[in-house]
């Protein structure tokens, strides 16, 4: 099952993403990120988070909606994004796709970054999409694929030390059993040669970051909008 969850963030174009928004079975909006869905046009069937950034408007589409909020207290250990992840795998989601992320504080940005690395979500596809640009993980013992245009950016980073026994499958510049050091600029600006991708890592945490090309970007129903 594919969850969609929306936080809290800037709002983008999300129009380059439509395959993926489309095919979602699940959606969840992190307390404030239901302003985002509602700008959408996308109904989420839960909102979790503590409810300090809903607005009274968008609180009361929720209600209309049939949308379930799932509240917290405000004192928490975890974040309201933290919270919503949470759910999504709970629930038997095997692919999480995030919208929101960026934006705003600088210091939640890389937090929300950081939760791609949460042990509760091992095992499970979460990406962290802007409107030209995506962001997921590979694992020891996992192959990423990503698809996109030739000629698309993407920049291989080691996530939390060293990673070893990259592979690479359709970059420019190719990788086998290479290693790539942690605070060192190796994998960054690859360059996709085909419509489709496949990073693979032995040992290590591994981040990838697909920008995509003007090219790949096209119209369609999740257009910029202002909560």
């Amino acid at each position: 099952m594919r969850a969609l969850v929306l936080a809290n963030g800037t709002p983008e174009d999300l129009k380059a993403w439509n395959d993926v928004l489309d095919q979602v079975q699940l959606i969840v909006a992190a307390d404030g990120g239901a302003r985002y869905a509602r700008c959408l046009g996308i109904i989420p069937q839960f909102v979790i988070g503590d409810a300090d950034s809903l607005d009274e408007e968008t609180a009361n589409w929720l209600a209309q909606s049939g949308s379930r909020l799932i509240r917290h207290p405000p004192a928490k250990d975890e974040t309201d994004l933290e919270l919503a992840l949470l759910f999504a795998a709970q629930s038997g989601a095997s692919e999480i796709v995030v919208v929101g992320a960026w934006g705003g504080r600088p210091d939640q940005a890389i937090a929300n970054l950081q939760l791609l690395a949460h042990p509760a979500l091992a095992g499970c596809d979460v990406r962290l999409l802007g409107s030209d640009f995506e962001a997921f993980l590979v694992q020891a013992g996992e192959e990423g694929v990503l698809r996109g245009a030739p000629g698309d950016t993407v920049s291989l980073i080691p996530f939390a030390g060293d990673v070893h026994g990259v592979r690479t499958v359709g970059l420019q510049w190719t990788l086998q059993e290479g290693d790539l050091r942690f605070g060192v600029g190796r994998g960054i600006s690859n360059v996709l040669t085909a419509e489709e991708a496949r990073v693979a890592v032995r040992e290590g945490l591994l981040l990838v970051v697909h920008l995509l090309t003007q090219q790949a970007r096209y119209g369609g129903d999740y257009g910029l909008c202002a909560p």
